[in-house]
């Protein structure tokens, strides 16, 4: 029982804290992830989603059907958490259970998408670093997006932020996206 222990222990100190397990993805929310809650996907949601990225016959098809499957990791996580947050950032509202900021959802589409890649239902993209834009001297907020680069090299924003949970993410070329972003236009 003591040996069965101890190796329980040691595997999950090895196993990454960050990285989605087969269907249980600890989603941040509160703002700058000052809450976690476990999400479970079902095999049904899971079946769904890889039957939509199958069908992607290019990286177009595929972001489109990532929209999709992204709006279905929400819809579960607002489900989850028991509240449905509300789109973009509310100043002042930071701490309240449920409720997002961009740093929140860019991290939690980051670990969908890595959890999609590392599935390999990601036919034409791969997850990026994180990206971030303004500064407040340039006159913009500063806000965090995930990204995905395509066959070609091409970086795409993936941004949740504007929708309420399970809203469809903007999906748009990063050097796009990057220019955006003044007085909380999307």
């Amino acid at each position: 029982m003591i040996k069965l222990l101890g190796a329980s222990v040691f595997v999950s100190l090895m196993l990454p804290l960050s990285v989605a397990s087969a269907q249980t993805f600890s989603v941040c929310h509160g703002y700058d992830c000052y809450y976690r809650t476990k999400v479970t996907l079902s095999t049904k949601d899971e079946l769904r989603i890889q039957s939509q990225l199958k069908k992607a016959r290019n990286a177009n098809d595929e972001r489109k059907a990532l929209r999709t499957a992204i709006a279905l990791f929400e819809e579960r996580s607002t489900a989850a958490i028991g509240v449905r947050d509300k789109p973009k950032m509310q100043f002042g509202k930071a701490r309240i259970k449920g409720q997002m900021d961009c740093v929140d959802e860019s991290k939690n589409t980051d670990n969908f998408l890595r959890y999609l890649q590392s599935r390999g239902w990601l036919k034409y993209h791969s997850p990026e670093r994180r990206a971030t834009r303004g500064s407040f001297i340039d006159g913009r907020y500063p806000h965090w997006t995930a990204v995905i680069r395509d066959s070609s090299g091409q970086s795409w924003a993936v941004d949740s932020w504007y929708e309420a949970g399970g809203g469809l993410p903007d999906i748009m070329p990063l050097q796009e996206w990057k220019r955006r972003g003044y007085g909380g236009e999307r």
